[in-house]
């Protein structure tokens, strides 16, 4: 198991910038280092492992310190001067729960943490049904419950009252639609014991009990899994002609007077902020980045974009398990030396009595600000890091081992989250309540985004997935001796054009599938401008994702109604909630990844990688030089260390329908791909036979090259296995002759056409 695990504040930097590194440590103390790294891949057939350790004033000798994470979304409505205090009150909302069998879950919560004063209205542990929990301090406590269970996944108007004077305590239990046979019903009327609620300053919460602040960091139990939608709290115990009143969308003016809060989740969905229709104006925040934009109790189903009909989309989803910042304090800080040169670097953390324990946490340092070091440029694909990130596929999924076709081996990394599930779960996995991750976020260690970390995916043999197959595209670029810069995919986002503007060559990683509206519009404003763009890997430009416009480092995607996908979102919530904008497949928004780097998602398979073979228009004189050291019937990529050749894992296709320009050059195709590839289901449009390797067309992966507007152009290599191949016998081979034929000519800024 791992002793040391950290991340940083920042994915990347520029020289004269500070980047903070917050480090859990089991041990007294680690050392820090700062690395260089030119190839992350342990694989003893390649490169090797290499890196060089940089000389800083941040490299040293640190105190370690156990830090923890607190998993699981809530709302938080913080202690202010006009909260009232509760005597007589009312709890009410609707409810959509998701695991209500799963013991004591909190609703809304006015609790007083360890002093146990105050007011829970929840899910009871013993049998799944409405509960409330008066606190009258001092461990003294008294619960009711309808003890009828909960149905998962059914809509809920649940309420509970409580007068002060009289000791009366009724809880509604109701559910929104009835089902023949069923008895979920429930109305439980009662006396309580306790003669008054402990006072105490614990905020309101919701979706989570209130425990304790820790380091600045709110901390509570009895989290819930599952949908609220119009929380309201009354300050005197309402009829049930009133709570029918107030469950409105509005405030009732002849309420408004007895009102503590009435919370509108269909307000602000793409903030973090939460609003207060009542005149307290308690406005509070969400906590981990529980899902918004999500299905309310009165969605009818006659508009799917929540931008449309907000007022049927007022529900928040709430998970156990959601992670956004793990807030940890920081331990190292950085400030990159103003000479030091673009690329990837690591923060080495290492700590034992020999240090054999360690974790790296990578970054990029970006050319100094508002210039360019080089004339090449390598696009760190971080939104599709961020989307595994720390992905339980390999440990959780049943069809793992049949999607690679031979066993999974794990590596500690994968042991340690598998644990450790606080740590978080990637956009390929399900929270533990069933419900698609739709949220993906950096501010927390991301152990699988690690050099020496051997990924189960991949081709026979392989470890290389993401992140250190992309430093194979590092080493060879080192190895040639180009001079280029390295920026990330958030600097596209956030600053368009002008991030790459500079460069006259972008390379992509090996596996560039996530991207925003602004990462796509600034690639094609650059283009469009003269830029010369290589495409060493598949299934990019795939999905659509959204960053949030207030705090950083967080993704958001929505798998809709087609794709490779490991989970499907609900009807009614293809939109973002960051955004608002649709979400799935780029092609689904109908811009196919052809229109862009000129090949598409074709097919997948993850045993053994195939070999390219040329095509007619490799020949023809323009474009000659691409091929130049390279036989006429010669094989090209009959080898690496992905698989054994260089077309394999995940393919793409030329595809003139879906937007390959007419002007593009067919230089090479894939063959002869094993049945565990198949073709993927966004082209099937009915099952059938014939969809494996060694029998459909569409199991390939095509070599292209087209010339763009004003001199610029694109060459597409449609493979994720290209770049395991770059390093066969000394970079002497054709996969490595061809990508520098192209490099080179893309450089040179001469015309691209002989």
């Amino acid at each position: 198991m791992m002793k040391i695990t950290a991340y940083a504040d920042r994915v990347s930097v520029a020289p004269g910038e500070t980047i903070n590194f917050m480090v859990n440590c089991e041990a007294r103390e680690f050392r820090a280092d700062f690395v260089r790294l030119i190839c992350g891949d342990m694989n003893p057939d390649g490169p090797g492992y290499q890196e060089r350790v940089v000389r800083t004033p941040a490299n040293g000798i640190y105190k370690g310190r156990k830090q923890v994470i607190h998993a699981g979304s809530f709302v938080e409505i913080p202690r202010a001067d006009n909260m009232p205090a509760l005597g007589s009150f009312t709890l009410q909302a609707f409810i959509w729960p998701t695991t209500p069998e799963r013991g004591a879950q909190a609703l809304i919560s006015h609790w007083g943490g360890r002093n146990g004063g105050g007011a829970v209205l929840g899910i009871a542990p013993e049998n799944g049904g409405i509960s409330l929990t008066l606190g009258g301090g001092r461990g003294r406590s008294e619960t009711f419950s309808t003890g009828r269970a909960l149905l998962a996944r059914e809509w809920y108007f649940v309420a509970a009252s409580f007068d002060a004077k009289t000791k009366k305590v009724v809880i509604i239990q109701e559910p929104l639609h009835t089902h023949v046979g069923t008895r979920d019903a429930a109305v439980t009327r009662a006396t309580a014991k306790l003669t008054r609620l402990a006072a105490h300053d614990g905020p309101v919460t919701m979706a989570a009990r209130f425990q304790r602040f820790d380091a600045g960091r709110t901390v509570c139990d009895q989290h819930y899994n599952g949908k609220i939608d119009s929380p309201r709290i009354a300050t005197r115990a309402l009829d049930r002609a009133e709570m029918e009143t107030l469950r409105a969308p509005t405030l009732d003016r002849t309420l408004a007077n007895d009102v503590f809060g009435a919370w509108d989740f269909s307000a602000d969905i793409s903030s973090v902020k939460v609003s207060d229709l009542s005149p307290h104006r308690l406005h509070g925040h969400v906590v981990h980045m529980p899902a918004r934009g999500m299905t309310g109790w009165n969605w009818s189903g006659e508009e799917m974009n929540w931008r449309h009909a907000p007022r049927e989309y007022g529900a928040i989803h709430f998970h156990d398990d959601d992670v956004y910042d793990a807030a940890w304090q920081v331990d190292v800080s950085l400030t990159v030396p103003k000479n030091l040169k673009s690329g990837l670097y690591c923060a080495r953390l290492r700590c034992g009595d020999d240090l054999e324990d360690e974790d790296y946490v990578p970054f990029a340092v970006l050319p100094p600000r508002g210039q360019a070091t080089a004339k090449i440029c390598f696009v760190l694909p971080t939104a599709s890091y961020m989307a595994y990130a720390n992905e339980h596929m390999g440990t959780d999924a049943p069809i793992a081992q049949l999607l690679g076709g031979r066993l999974v081996e794990h590596e500690r990394q994968d042991l340690y989250r598998n644990v450790h599930r606080e740590y978080g779960a990637s956009c390929y996995d399900v929270h533990s309540d069933g419900s698609g991750v739709c949220h993906s976020s950096r501010l927390r260690p991301i152990l699988n985004m690690r050099p020496k970390y051997k990924s189960w995916l991949g081709g026979e043999g392989s470890t290389l997935w993401q992140f250190n197959a992309d430093t194979h595209i590092i080493n060879w670029l080192e190895n040639l001796g180009y001079e280029y810069d390295v920026i990330t995919d958030e600097e596209l986002h956030y600053e368009g054009l002008k991030a790459i503007e500079p460069y006259r060559v972008v390379l992509s990683s090996s596996h560039p599938e996530y991207h925003s509206k602004q990462m796509w519009d600034a690639l094609h404003a650059w283009q469009q401008r003269g830029g010369r763009f290589m495409y060493l890997g598949a299934n990019g430009w795939y999905w659509r994702i959204a960053y949030h416009d207030e705090v950083p480092g967080i993704i958001e995607v929505r798998r809709n109604e087609d794709g490779i996908r490991a989970w499907e979102a609900r009807t009614g919530e293809y939109y973002h909630g960051f955004t608002g904008e649709y979400g799935g497949l780029w092609r689904r928004n109908g811009r196919p990844p052809q229109q862009i780097v000129g090949t598409g998602f074709t097919a997948q398979g993850f045993d053994i990688s195939s070999y390219y073979v040329r095509k007619p228009d490799s020949f023809k004189k323009e474009v000659r030089w691409i091929m130049n050291g390279v036989g006429a019937d010669e094989r090209i990529g009959d080898f690496g260390l992905i698989g054994g050749g260089a077309a394999g894992l995940e393919l793409d296709r030329a595809d003139r329908a879906l937007g390959t320009p007419p002007n593009a050059y067919l230089l090479a195709s894939s063959e002869d791909h094993t049945d565990i590839y198949l073709v993927v289901c966004e082209e099937l449009l009915i099952n059938y036979p014939g969809t494996g390797g060694q029998e459909n067309d569409l199991v390939r992966a095509d070599l292209v090259f087209y010339e763009t507007a004003n001199g610029g152009g694109v060459f597409a290599t449609s493979s994720i296995a290209w770049p395991g191949s770059l390093a066969h016998d000394n970079y002497k081979n054709n996969v490595s002759r061809i990508t520098k034929n192209v490099l080179d000519r893309f450089v040179s800024g001469k015309p691209l056409l002989d």
